[in-house]
């Protein structure tokens, strides 16, 4: 384990400028502020010694020192057992009895009755630039009736190692208050083949280190000031049942989609919608761009409105 700790923090461009250490797995429940919190990875944040929490009702994700609260170390599956009715437990439950489907394993629609969807946007690796039009025509169009604008992004370890700027953009845009982001880890390589077939292709090739895939893209979102979410993205929308058993056993949640704009998927009340921002897929991002425009006079009628995906999957999911 220490030999695989360096290696995620030599995967680190040596100008990220907070210092993660021991980087592990680490399941506990806690109490926090009067809430009882699930801890899903100790490390040390600048010697620090610290815990990256969830709290199972909400599904929010926060970063806490050590010091400041006393922990009960638990297996997962225990501590699924203790939060049985939260909407954490229960998604993980469902995103199981989901997981023999070769593509989009897990939870792939928001809440039923939403007048709205949940936006996605992949960042793959890519050598082109951010699609910005995505995020200026979002905030464009909601800046009056919902501000800070809430969306999804799945980000990969590569597409951060090589677009700071793009990356200290969208950081600026959370700071202004402009937008309201869920890091969703999307795996550090993302590899993929042309030839290959699904089933060994993706996080599905042979020899892929799950460890580094799951672990170095969270270690690089600290490195990089971003708060990792309790959710995953397969590359792709990939997966099978072992590797979707090997994704929830880190405590995180697969998330697909339901209505991939560029291939055809409309998006309906609830959808989680998905887009690729990272400048390789233009007709997704034309079609998404197009629908804002189609829904204007329900966006400023709070009609049709854009869901966090944290709330939206739990009340889908919160005790019936």
């Amino acid at each position: 384990m220490r030999i695989l700790c360096l290696l995620m923090v030599l995967a680190i461009p040596c100008s990220a400028q907070v210092s993660i250490e021991g980087y592990n797995k680490y399941f506990a429940i806690a109490k926090y502020h009067n809430k009882e919190l699930l801890i899903l990875r100790k490390f040390k944040n600048s010697g620090i010694a610290s815990y990256l929490a969830v709290d199972p009702n909400e599904l929010t994700t926060s970063i806490i020192p050590a010091n400041d609260i006393e922990t009960k170390e638990t297996g997962l599956e225990q501590a699924l057992s203790y939060f049985k009715n939260t909407a954490y437990s229960r998604t993980i439950s469902s995103a199981r009895q989901l997981s023999n489907s070769l593509q989009d394993a897990g939870i792939i629609h928001g809440f039923q009755k939403e007048k709205g969807i949940t936006l996605t946007i992949d960042l793959c690796p890519s050598h082109k630039v951010l699609d910005r039009i995505i995020f200026t025509a979002l905030i464009s169009e909601f800046q009056k009736t919902e501000k800070p604008v809430p969306i999804a992004i799945s980000i990969t370890g590569r597409w951060m190692l090589t677009h700071s700027n793009d990356l200290n953009w969208l950081k600026e845009l959370e700071k202004s208050n402009d937008i309201k982001v869920t890091w969703i880890n999307h795996s550090y390589n993302h590899h993929v083949s042309s030839k290959a077939p699904l089933k060994t292709n993706f996080l599905l090739e042979p020899g892929t280190d799950m460890n580094f895939e799951v672990l170095g893209t969270e270690l690089a979102m600290l490195q990089h000031g971003l708060l990792p979410s309790a959710f995953f993205r397969f590359p792709g929308l990939v997966s099978d049942t072992e590797v979707v058993q090997r994704v929830l056993s880190y405590g995180i949640i697969p998330v697909g989609s339901d209505a991939w704009l560029a291939k055809g998927q409309p998006a309906n009340a609830g959808s989680i919608v998905l887009i690729h921002g990272n400048g390789n897929e233009p007709v997704g991002v034309q079609d998404f761009i197009r629908l804002l425009k189609n829904k204007q006079q329900d966006i400023n009628g709070k009609q049709w409105m854009m869901y966090d995906l944290r709330e939206s999957v739990e009340d889908e999911f919160q005790q019936k």
